[in-house]
């Protein structure tokens, strides 16, 4: 008996020399997308992040990324920056959490509406503050656009976007920086993905 999740067709991408196999997942009857999950991958983040942080402005005075793929990269750029914390908003109130920012954003890679919340302590560190918000893949954009407004009603001026991978349409975007396109995928007449 085979247990797991056995992909219908994989897509094969190389990050900064790191080859990786994504498996594809439906988004309806007809798209799918490659799925790059990034948070347990050690040698894709260090290689990626020691070219992504080439692409951040020498300026910015803060990383801000979202709950939860985005931690590893967040953390690796500030550390290659020498900078002594970073921020993440999270999806949901926490109970140590005073003066809370927070709303709500919907995702590709996330089922329904979810939030995004920055306790006051964090809040009071982008305020004032240049920001480079930090993804691990742009897709509709919606992710990175609540993230910044999160930011901005915190105070924070957002001065610069970077992500691993540019998935679909977000590659022609000319304000952020990423590694690599992700392509979206299409049946075909034969059921078989192609990449559009």
């Amino acid at each position: 008996m085979e247990w797991g999740y056995k992909p219908v067709k994989n897509y094969e991408i190389d990050v900064c020399g790191v080859k990786r196999t994504l498996p594809f997942i439906a988004i309806n009857d007809n798209l799918a997308f490659a799925s790059f999950v990034v948070i347990s991958d050690t040698e894709l983040v260090r290689a990626a992040a020691a070219e992504l942080v080439k692409k951040i402005p020498a300026d910015v005075e803060i990383l801000v990324t979202a709950e939860a793929k985005g931690i590893v990269l967040c953390y690796e750029l500030s550390r290659l920056m020498n900078m002594k914390c970073f921020v993440v908003a999270r999806k949901s109130v926490k109970s140590y959490m005073r003066n809370f920012v927070g709303g709500e954003v919907n995702s590709i890679t996330t089922k329904g509406t979810q939030k995004l919340i920055l306790d006051g302590v964090d809040a009071d560190r982008v305020r004032g503050k240049r920001v480079c918000l930090v993804d691990d893949v742009i897709s509709t954009g919606e992710s990175i656009k609540a993230l910044e407004e999160l930011v901005k009603e915190a105070g924070g001026n957002v001065v610069s976007r970077v992500a691993i991978l540019a998935e679909g349409d977000a590659a022609k975007r000319t304000d952020i920086a990423f590694l690599e396109r992700l392509p979206l995928f299409e049946k075909d007449e034969n059921g078989e993905y192609q990449e559009i």
